[in-house]
This record gives C-alpha cells, structure tokens and sequence, in this order.
C-alpha cells in the first residue's frame, strides 16, 4: 500500500522531506489531541507528535512529543497504525513535507511535570468530535485507519 500524500504544496516553494512520529491514545473512549496556540488567536489541532531527531527511532520520537506536547506518559505499540504524508508550512512559515508515521499508543499516566510546550494544552476528544476538529487531513486519515482497525477487532 502506498503512502497517501496531503495537503497542497505552494507554488514555487520547497518542502523538503521532514520524518515525523505520531500517536493515537486513547482513554475512556476520548483520544488525546493537542490544541497549539499559534499567535493573534489562532490555534491549530493536531494528534500528538512531532519530528524525529537525528539518531532518534519514530517509537521513541512519539513517546518524547506525548510527553513535551501534553505531559502524557505512553507506552507507544512498535509497528506502525499507517503512514501519511503531508505538506505542513509550520507557524514559523517553515515548510516540509511530512513523512508521518502514526502508532497506537497506550496510556500509562498524565504527568503534567513532563510537558515542555507552554503554546501546546492537551485536549480529550470523542473520535467523532477529533474527526471535525483535526486540522491536518493526514491527522484524520491516521485516526479513520485506527477507529477502522477497532471495528474489524
């Protein structure tokens, strides 16, 4: 199966491959979201997660953005839920194309000591209402994959 790609790139500007890590965690039929407050009162809503630092392993990298983004201590599956492909311009104005990979992870506790990100708040959704919510389309194809998965279970 190949990678779906989304979002539209602009023209004329590079978006050079960025890998990410993202997790899907869910708790008491609510899934874990990040609101990102990003300036003049603009906020974004994303599934926990972020890039992937050199020399660093995607189960790793989704484990530490749980934590930084929305003190959430997680213990993160090892194979991959699916990958999606998205072109992001962050709120720097900083473009890539991310090569997301999305895992299921399991909840261990809420720690809010370990959250790093003053502009990021953890935000519990029904999958219904995180469906709506999600800003990026790779964020909600990730999420239709896992709800799919708990279906066919």
């Amino acid at each position: 199966m190949s990678t779906p790609q989304f979002g539209r790139p602009e023209a004329g500007r590079d978006y050079p491959d960025r890998p990410a890590a993202f997790a899907l965690v869910a708790h008491q039929g609510r899934i874990a979201c990040v609101r990102v407050e990003l300036g003049g009162g603009r906020v974004r809503l994303d599934l926990p997660g972020g890039g992937i630092d050199p020399g660093e392993t995607a189960v790793r990298a989704a484990a530490r953005e749980c934590a930084e983004e929305a003190g959430l201590k997680v213990k993160v599956e090892g194979e991959p839920l699916v990958g999606a492909d998205h072109y992001f311009i962050n709120d720097e104005g900083r473009a890539n194309n991310t090569r997301g990979v999305f895992f299921r992870a399991e909840l261990i506790a809420v720690e809010p000591g370990l959250k790093s990100e003053p502009d990021h708040s953890l935000v519990w959704l029904t999958p219904h209402e995180a469906l709506l919510a999600l800003d990026r389309d790779s964020h909600v194809w990730a999420l239709i994959v896992w709800l799919r998965g708990r279906v066919e279970n």
